[in-house]
């Protein structure tokens, strides 16, 4: 056998990915923990056009910045098909100061039981008030001056009546936060795991089937379950392994209980391989190095690399069509031992 037929042949060997279980098998035992998302998120069968229109406005409208220099979108971009981040380890404000957690996605964020690294916000409103008056942020010294701001500009004055008909003095603050998460609940993104899930045993290649099912086996799903992956609940990073960082106390802050020490929202996993760096403080600069890590920190396991390179190309399976982030080239680790790196 010719050199070039021997590599030909090993490299279809190690290609070759095994499945140990049936697409309808691994559909069942996958639904017992995961969920394709919904098409609507919660509370958007209220919102009209004219207040999704005017929510979109103000997502992008750096007026709601101290100086002029910061929208919701600098953070949190969905321009252009963006991921709804700004692929920062932290974001800065108008002034140029950095925030001391990472910039979440907006999409499908409707979807998690409340906002902010900490949920401290109940909801997509709630959040939507949190940036503009923070002085770290957008800085705007209170909620009478962003009014007063806004009422200035006439666009805004019809916008806000035909978003709100039935109110004698719609531009108010509380209406402003209720346009942007209006705006914010049209921020559903779709992706082949949903087709799988919902019957499609070729909308995963053999290598993401597989993917998925190191995914369940080795425990992922303990924290990053249902229809968002994650965004359902709180845990400690560093349930069995402590973090390596632990400066940000977490939700202990929020609700003064001793056992929310280190405890954060479980981030979503919809568009992960889109929203790099990861974790609340941005430490993670590609997806491999975060399975890795929070196998060792939450699950007390050391992967291998043909597990994380598994693991991650499932992962990249949950990019939402049409959207677009910028992987790392770290995102796939050099294989060892023989192993293949992640399929793109």
């Amino acid at each position: 056998m010719t050199k070039s037929l021997l590599f030909l042949s090993v490299l279809a060997a190690a290609s070759a990915v095994v499945v140990g279980q049936s697409p309808a098998d691994l559909r069942k035992k996958a639904s017992e923990v995961l969920a394709p998302l919904p098409s609507i998120m919660p509370g958007s069968e209220k919102d009209t056009p004219a207040l999704v229109s005017l929510g979109k406005k103000l997502y992008f409208e750096k007026r709601l910045s101290a100086n002029n220099s910061q929208s919701c979108n600098s953070c949190h971009q969905v321009d252009g098909g963006k991921s709804g981040v700004d692929l920062e380890p932290t974001s800065p404000g108008a002034f140029g100061k950095r925030g001391g957690r990472n910039s979440p996605t907006t999409l499908n964020a409707g979807f998690h039981l409340a906002q902010f690294w900490d949920g401290r916000a109940a909801d997509l409103a709630a959040q939507a008030k949190g940036p503009i008056l923070n002085p770290g942020e957008m800085a705007m010294p209170s909620e009478a001056a962003v009014i007063e701001k806004l009422s200035a500009i006439p666009s805004y004055k019809k916008d806000f009546a035909k978003a709100f008909p039935n109110e004698a003095s719609p531009l108010t603050y509380d209406n402003l936060a209720k346009a942007i998460a209006a705006f914010e609940r049209t921020l559903v993104t779709h992706d082949r795991v949903d087709e799988f899930l919902k019957g499609s045993d070729k909308a995963l290649s053999a290598a993401e089937q597989k993917g998925l099912e190191t995914f369940i086996s080795v425990g992922c799903t303990t924290c990053h379950n249902g229809p968002a992956i994650g965004g359902n609940g709180f845990r400690k990073v560093g349930a069995v392994n402590a973090y390596k960082n632990l400066v940000d106390k977490g939700r202990i802050e929020i609700t003064k209980e001793e056992e929310d020490l280190h405890v954060f929202k479980v981030p979503s996993l919809r568009n992960v391989a889109l929203t790099a760096p990861y974790f609340h403080d941005g430490a993670m600069n590609s997806l491999a190095e975060a399975v890795r890590e929070m196998a060792w920190l939450q699950l007390g396991q050391k992967l291998d690399e043909a597990q994380v390179n598994s693991i991650v190309t499932f992962l990249r399976a949950l990019n939402g069509k049409g959207r677009k982030g910028k992987e790392s080239v770290a995102s796939v680790d050099v294989p060892s031992h023989g192993s293949l790196p992640a399929m793109p």
